[in-house]
Parts: structure tokens; C-alpha cells; sequence
């Protein structure tokens, strides 16, 4: 057998190879000066700062990092549902809606004192409140986006100075334009930033007693409607109307800053999605419960801006006794917000309380037309402030119970807030054209201000109804 050998091993030239050809720049100052050998220049070794520097801007690193942020947050958690923190933050929104709708559940008595100084009718003069209570609500889709995306500080912030520069201005005004642009706008622009991001915090602490928390916070408004009009009271006849309402800007002034310290977001922030999620108004409940709460306060808010004027020009009873029924009307709210939230958690659920007081709030508005004395105007003060405070407590609790996402409470309760917004702006000037209208004659606005009650509370069914069913006994 043959050996085997190896072919290189045969042949004593060297395998012709073809050579590849590579562009090479050539540095002649690197070449040998002992032989024709051309070194190719190499480049430069990054250093470690470089390398970290170019790893950071791209796109890659740049989404992961994202990522890694966004997932090293923190879960918070089911809601806690109690304890110290949680219904701190009910007491500290509690301040903020003395801040907000106390001041504005107290406009009646600004309504009869710039009646009476600056000789506008009572419509135009109305529109300064209306303006207000619709720049707080139409606000809400803005500032409860904001307030999911994280931002909940700074809105605060800017919402403070806002309120609080339009109070102040407002001790400056003389005229009603004025007063317009200082009590009605500057004001509700800062309402607006603070009401629905406070209120939006409500549902991420709470579960079994949210009802209850939204309306210890909700309450603030019945407070605020008693502290501000006594202070109104006892202090305009003696120091003015400037440092009247300059004493109620310090006082906000203090109890904004005691909430400003204490507020504290639970949730981690939704920095994407869009401002407005229209998709939900596809849901039949949350949109006919829009629906619902639009009709609702355009005929809430008549009774408690004309009810003073009612007993003064009508019954002519004194302006003492104007403010008594406005400070009635409120006071009775304590009750109203916290015996109906209570038994919401409970027993009933918000939404099957929010329609029988909806209902009632409108039969009680129709027998305003068979007032004719002392007696019953402050019985119907009282019964009046009694269901009307039920549905202003019960309507955020039953609105948190429509959204399943807790990260998106802020933008769908904003929209609400936005939707509701316009039947607060033209509700009082509807009602004081037709009084206007009757030559100071009121069955008109109440039988306005009844009807739209009573329509809204229907409407309210029908949500409950696309809901549940024809099932009667659901908790909801």
C-alpha cells in the first residue's frame, strides 16, 4: 500500500494565492525608515467615558432605560382603605374644598351685596358665580390628566397662587367688570387646578369607605359656606368690603398651606395617554351619568343664589335674615354629605342613593312655589340644603365607581367635571333671565330649576339600568 503523502509536502513553491485588494490611506509618515513596510494607521482606542457617553444617546439604551424607570416604581398596592395617611388626605381635601366651593357656596350673599351696590340685574350679576363654579368643573379634564401624569404638585401649586391672587384682586374691585374678571375668572381658573386633582386622590386610598372620605372632603363646601358668609357678615358692616374679603384670603391663605403639606399622591405616574379618553363615552353608564349629573346641576345651584333675594324683595323679610337662610342651607349640608355617604359604603351603594335624593331635591324645588312666609322659606332652606348636599357628595363617589383603572381616575373624572361645567355656566343666568323675564315673579326659575332635578335623576336610572339590568337588588 502506497504511503500518503501530503501535496504541500511535494511541492517545494508555495500555493499561489490571489491577493485582496484594501483601500488603505497611507500615512507616509509611518513608514519604516529601514524598509519599504507601510503600517496602516489604527484607530484610536475609545475610552471608557467615551463608550458610556455614546451607549446612553441610543435609541436602544435610550428606550431601556425608559423602561427600567418606569418599572422600578414602586407597586403601591390595593388602597388601604384606612388608616392615618389615608384619611388624612380626606381632612386635607376637606380644607381644599373650604377653600373652593365654600367660597363659592357663599356667592349668595355676594349676590345680593353687589345687587344692591352696583345696580345690575340679577342675571347679569350671577354670571360672575356661574363663571366660577364652570372654570372649576370645565378645568377638571386638564388638571386631572396632569394630576395622573404626576404632576400633581406643581398643578397645586399654581392653583394656590391662582385662587389666591383672584380673592385678593377681588377686595380691589369696584366695578362689575371687574369683579368678572377677578371673582369669576382668575378664581375659577384657580378652583379648577385644585378641586379635581384633590378630589381624584380620594378613590386611590379608598375602597370600601371611599364614599364616606369623599364626603368628610366633600363637607368642606358646607363648612366653608357657613365660616365665609358670618365672616361676611359680622365684618362687612364694620371694616368693608376690601378688608372683608381680604381677612377670607388669609384665611384660605392658612388652611392652603396645611394642605399643601400633608397631600400626597398614592398611585405612580401615567405619563402616556391621551388628555381626553373618548372611548369612555362609549361606556352607555358613564355616558348617561354625564348626562344625568349635566341635568342635575343646571337646576341645582338657582335655589342657593336667589333664595336670599327671594325672601328679601318677595317676603320682605330683613338681610340678616337673607344670610341666616344661605348659612342654613349650608349648615344642613354637614348632614347632608355624611349621613348619605355613610350609608352608600354600607348598604345602598352611591348611585342607588344619588337618584331618590335627585328626585327629591326637584319635588322640593316645586314646592318652593308654595312659600309665602318666614316659616316656610326656612323650612325649605333646610330640606332643600338637606338633599341637595346629598347629591353634591354622592356624585363623585359614584363616578369613582365607574372606573375600574384607578390610574385614569384623574382624566375621566376631569371629564365629567368638564361636562357638568356648562350646565353650572348657564344654570343661575337661566334661571335669573326668567325672573328677569316674570318682572321679579320666580315660578318660572323654580319650575326650571325642578325640572331639570327630576330629569336628571331619571337619567341617572337609566345609567344604573345599562349597568345592572333590571336587577333591583344590586349594590351600586
Amino acid at each position: 500500500m502506497a504511503p500518503t503523502t501530503n501535496p504541500e509536502k511535494q511541492s517545494s513553491d508555495p500555493p499561489t494565492r490571489i491577493p485582496r485588494t484594501i483601500p488603505v490611506h497611507i500615512d507616509h509618515s509611518s513608514l519604516d525608515s529601514d524598509a519599504d513596510t507601510i503600517h496602516e494607521p489604527s484607530a484610536p482606542t475609545p475610552s471608557s467615558s467615551d463608550i458610556e457617553k455614546q451607549s446612553k444617546h441610543t435609541p436602544t439604551n435610550l428606550l431601556s432605560r425608559t423602561i427600567s424607570r418606569t418599572s422600578s416604581l414602586p407597586e403601591p398596592g390595593p388602597p388601604p382603605d384606612g388608616g392615618l395617611q389615608a384619611w388624612t388626605q380626606a381632612f386635607m381635601a376637606h380644607l381644599v374644598i373650604f377653600n373652593t366651593w365654600g367660597y363659592i357656596n357663599s356667592y349668595g350673599v355676594f349676590q345680593n351685596y353687589y345687587t344692591a351696590t352696583l345696580h345690575h340685574a340679577p342675571s347679569d350679576i350671577s354670571w360672575v358665580g356661574s363663571v366660577q363654579i364652570f372654570l372649576l368643573f370645565f378645568i377638571g379634564t386638564f388638571s386631572g390628566r396632569l394630576t395622573d401624569a404626576g404632576y400633581f404638585r406643581p398643578v397645586f401649586t399654581v392653583g394656590s397662587v391662582v385662587q389666591l391672587l383672584g380673592v385678593f384682586l377681588t377686595s380691589l374691585c369696584t366695578r362689575y367688570w371687574q369683579l368678572f374678571l377677578a371673582q369669576g375668572i382668575c378664581t375659577g381658573l384657580g378652583n379648577g387646578l385644585l378641586f379635581c386633582p384633590t378630589l381624584a386622590l380620594m378613590p386611590t386610598y379608598f375602597t370600601k369607605n371611599r364614599s364616606v372620605a369623599i364626603g368628610i372632603a366633600a363637607s368642606g363646601s358646607a363648612t366653608g359656606g357657613m365660616i365665609f358668609p358670618a365672616v361676611i357678615e359680622r365684618l362687612l358692616p364694620r371694616i368693608g368690603f376690601a378688608w372683608t374679603v381680604r381677612v377670607i384670603a388669609f384665611i384660605m391663605l392658612f388652611t392652603q398651606c396645611i394642605a399643601y403639606a400633608f397631600l400626597k399622591p398614592r398611585l405612580p405616574p401615567r405619563k402616556t395617554g391621551p388628555l381626553v379618553e373618548w372611548g369612555a363615552f362609549k361606556e352607555p353608564p358613564y355616558a348617561l351619568f354625564a348626562v344625568g349629573m349635566f341635568l342635575c346641576f343646571w337646576g341645582l345651584y338657582p335655589a342657593f343664589y336667589y333664595v336670599g333675594e327671594f325672601a328679601s324683595n318677595v317676603l320682605g323679610l330683613p338681610e340678616s335674615d337673607s344670610i341666616y337662610l344661605l348659612l342654613i342651607m349650608n349648615g344642613v349640608g354637614l348632614v347632608g354629605r355624611m349621613l348619605p355617604a355613610y350609608f352608600a359604603d354600607k348598604y345602598t351603594g352611591p348611585i342607588n342613593l344619588l337618584i331618590p335624593f335627585g328626585v327629591a331635591s326637584g319635588v322640593v324645588v316645586y314646592s318652593w312655589t308654595g312659600v309665602h312666609d318666614r316659616g316656610g322659606v326656612f323650612t325649605f332652606a333646610i330640606v332643600y340644603g338637606l338633599f341637595a348636599a346629598g347629591i353634591q357628595s354622592l356624585f363623585p363617589s359614584t363616578l369613582s365607581s365607574l372606573t375600574t383603572d384607578m390610574k385614569k381616575m384623574g382624566v375621566r373624572m376631569g371629564m365629567v367635571f368638564s361636562v357638568i361645567s356648562f350646565a353650572c355656566l348657564t344654570g343661575s343666568p337661566i334661571a335669573g333671565a326668567l325672573i328677569t323675564h316674570a318682572e321679579g315673579k320666580y315660578i318660572g326659575a323654580q319650575a326650571y330649576a325642578g325640572t331639570a332635578l327630576v330629569a336628571g335623576a331619571l337619567t341617572l336610572g337609566l345609567a344604573r339600568l345599562s349597568k345592572t339590568g333590571f336587577k333591583l337588588k344590586v349594590r351600586m
